[in-house]
């Protein structure tokens, strides 16, 4: 094997060492330059590398990131009303129902009596519906009543008008005058005829004949003024008071009594008391509503998340059978900070993911804000209801969902980075490289998003090269900067 002779591993040891020199003497000339920029925007200098980017237009999206858990817009949860042993039970979970669905139902010889008689209740209202709805006797004897009423009224009328005509007088002076004349004649023509009979027919021996008819006179006589008395007497009678208030008390209770027969008659429409009929359907729905007492009935259109009862089962009051749920309407509960409510309003669309179902984006809308206030230890909050417009199968009531709502849209603005802002005496700033230089500028935010704000004053321009990570102790004299979001 050869070996090198040791004039030439000098050499090679010599080169080896200048080619190392010459290195550190390069990279320390290089680090003492002032400056140095690569294709990337990173700029070099004696205190590092610091990142860049151009101040540029652009949009971003101010929103509000809260976390809730998803519920569907109806639940219930349905108990029995009644102890008993379970006759049928036709539901199970994840079964879809129908409003008013029976699901499940207690045998009827095992529930309390009332709910039992109920059955019986049911059909004697239906009659009684059934035969208002298809007979037009009650109207008939609404009209019955109303014409009795009016004849009522007619003859209490009558009876005071006569009342009242009496009561001025039954006939005129001179009719009444002449009848005082025919008494006093009648009253002679009597003492006469009495004279006479006294005089020559008190004897027994008179003839009979004659005397008998002479009796038949003066008796016919007797009649004549008895009736001539009378007729006085009615002409020139006076009802009293009692009576005309009695007349008139008659006549004003058969008017009201009319008046209610007219409104019976009145409430009649195609020959049905709306009424009536009201009241027979509401006898119905109550002895219905009882016989109901034995059922589980679905509140509402929804899926069967929960179900208890089978067939054979004995039952108390109050224990529960199923629970449904709507699922084809969900929603998320969140809790705003007080801070962020009034940025949001019924109607702004948001973003909803969810642990459960990653690499997968939901849709949806804020459908109601709470205007009243919780405090808790983490502030003062407000409930805001948002409404999935695009759940599928995969999504379930229970489960946490991220909910971020757009509050604002910003568009055709200065934007930058929420990392390259600072604090300076009180103010917001961003350090732009200008003339190998990191200098601080004024800044004034609008609208905030995740990566980015809105520039909406200072001395920012589009192009202006801003240092995305200046050290704390940027060298500006006078000046200590430090980090704000």
């Amino acid at each position: 094997m050869n070996q090198a002779s040791p004039p030439k591993i000098n050499r090679i040891i010599w080169l080896i060492a200048s080619l190392i020199l010459l290195a550190i003497i390069g990279s320390y000339l290089w680090l003492q330059k002032p400056w140095n920029t690569d294709l990337m925007g990173t700029f070099h200098s004696a205190n590092g590398a610091y990142q860049t980017t151009a101040a540029s237009i652009g949009s971003l999206t101010a929103s509000v990131q809260a976390t809730g858990t998803i519920r569907a817009a109806q639940s219930a949860v349905l108990v029995w009303n009644s102890s008993g042993r379970v006759e049928s039970a036709s539901a199970v979970i994840g079964d879809k129902v129908s409003a008013n669905q029976t699901l499940a139902a207690l045998a009827l010889d095992s529930v309390p009596s009332n709910i039992r008689l109920s059955e019986a209740n049911l059909l004697t209202a239906q009659k009684n519906l059934d035969d208002l709805l298809l007979s037009n006797s009650g109207q008939a004897q609404a009209m019955q009543n109303l014409a009795n009423a009016k004849q009522a009224v007619m003859d209490a009328q009558i009876k005071l008008d006569f009342y009242n005509w009496t009561s001025e007088g039954r006939a005129p002076g001179e009719l009444i005058k002449d009848f005082q004349d025919k008494i006093k004649a009648a009253q002679l023509r009597l003492k006469f005829l009495e004279w006479v009979r006294h005089l020559r027919y008190n004897r027994t021996g008179d003839d009979l004949r004659r005397k008998a008819d002479f009796n038949l006179t003066v008796l016919s006589s007797k009649f004549n003024l008895a009736d001539l008395i009378s007729n006085y007497n009615w002409f020139t009678g006076r009802p009293s008071d009692l009576l005309m208030d009695q007349t008139r008390a008659e006549l004003n209770l058969a008017i009201a009594k009319e008046e209610d027969a007219q409104r019976d008659v009145n409430r009649y429409t195609g020959g049905k008391n709306p009424a009536d009929v009201d009241s027979a359907r509401a006898q119905l729905a109550a002895a219905q509503a009882t016989l109901n007492l034995a059922k589980i009935i679905a509140p509402f259109d929804g899926t069967v998340t929960a179900a208890k009862p089978q067939t054979g089962d004995m039952v108390s009051a109050g224990q529960t059978a199923f629970r449904v749920d709507d699922l084809s309407h969900l929603l998320v509960d969140l809790q705003i900070s007080e801070v962020d409510i009034n940025n949001i309003a019924a109607g702004q669309p948001v973003t909803i993911t969810l642990d459960a179902i990653p690499n997968k984006t939901y849709q949806g809308l804020v459908s109601k804000v709470n205007l009243s206030a919780k405090a808790g230890q983490g502030g003062v909050n407000y409930k805001v209801s948002i409404t999935l417009t695009d759940a599928d199968e995969l999504v379930k009531p229970g489960m946490t969902a991220v909910v971020t709502i757009a509050v604002n849209q910003v568009t055709n603005t200065l934007m930058v980075p929420n990392s390259a802002v600072r604090m300076l005496n009180g103010q917001r700033i961003v350090y732009v490289l200008k003339e190998n230089q990191a200098v601080p500028v004024n800044i004034r935010l609008g609208a905030s998003a995740n990566d980015n704000s809105q520039v909406v004053g200072g001395n920012l321009k589009t192009g202006d090269l801003i240092i995305l990570n200046p050290p704390a102790n940027t060298p500006v004299p006078g000046l200590t900067p430090t980090s704000a979001p």
